[in-house]
């Protein structure tokens, strides 16, 4: 459904890729007995248009990372700035798919696009750019199907094309082809780099696939948690990919920053 605008919220049409800058976000969650840190302190400026991929262990606190830049969760100290303006509500400037397609299943796939459109959108302009995104993501043809009569990776492509309906300037994907299996998360991988170079705007990419990072950013993020609950986690590595995309996924280059990676992870025996 489409998200309601908080106080303070905008609700800005955007087409240009956008910066954001985290500042010393921190956030915990449970009682004031039994307190739990997720994020300290995370620091780190994502440059306008470029793909940031986001890594750690499960419950560092990639996911809460990216729902404060959405808007979606209130960070306890610091805060977040889209293009040099704090996010204090669901920002429309930003626009998330998850895991899970999310598709209305009573709709079609041309009407669960629609659903991401600006509410400012004309029924004709929505209508053509609905349809441009659906030949974008290769469904044009399954334009009228409903989520149960095609594939997972084609709902999932369709929850792409809603998220990019916005025109935002920040896309944000929490694990969007972690569900996939082997071969359609690469064709999903292939596609997403077209749609940045169709559709410039700026990516946060949370995922727990080393060599998907590797093939899809321009620099990884990688969370690490200190000793203890009350120690949250922060910014363990900031790493600049090199090569220019698509890479090679045989590249020897990655291969050793692939073993990096896995390290700071606390993969060993790789």
């Amino acid at each position: 459904m489409t998200a309601v605008l908080a106080p303070g919220s905008t609700q800005p049409s955007t087409k240009q890729a956008l910066g954001v800058h985290f500042a010393g976000l921190g956030r915990s969650f449970g009682s004031s007995t039994d307190r739990r840190t997720v994020l300290r302190d995370v620091t780190v400026e994502v440059r306008p248009g470029e793909i940031l991929a986001i890594l750690g262990t499960s419950g560092c606190g990639k996911s809460t990372l990216l729902r404060a830049a959405a808007g979606l969760d209130v960070p306890d100290s610091g805060e977040v700035l889209i293009d040099g303006t704090p996010v204090t509500g669901i920002d429309e400037r930003c626009a998330v798919a998850f895991q899970e397609p999310r598709l209305l299943p009573w709709h079609t796939l041309q009407a669960n696009v629609a659903i991401g459109l600006p509410k400012s959108s004309s029924a004709s302009a929505g209508k053509a750019k609905v349809l441009e995104l659906l030949k974008l993501v290769g469904l044009d043809t399954f334009a009228k199907h409903r989520p149960r009569e095609v594939s997972g990776g084609m709902a999932q492509r369709t929850s792409l094309a809603r998220a990019l309906a916005r025109n935002p300037g920040v896309l944000l994907l929490d694990e969007p082809f972690g569900a996939l299996d082997a071969l359609t998360r690469i064709k999903m991988q292939d596609l997403l780099l077209d749609i940045h170079r169709a559709q410039p705007t700026t990516v946060l990419l949370v995922t727990h696939d080393v060599d998907e990072a590797l093939q899809l950013a321009d620099r990884i993020l990688v969370l690490g948690r200190g000793e203890g609950d009350e120690a949250g986690s922060t910014v363990s590595e900031l790493v600049t990919v090199p090569g220019s995309r698509p890479r090679d996924r045989n590249s020897a280059d990655l291969g050793t920053l692939r073993s990096s990676l896995l390290s700071l992870l606390g993969v060993t025996g790789h």
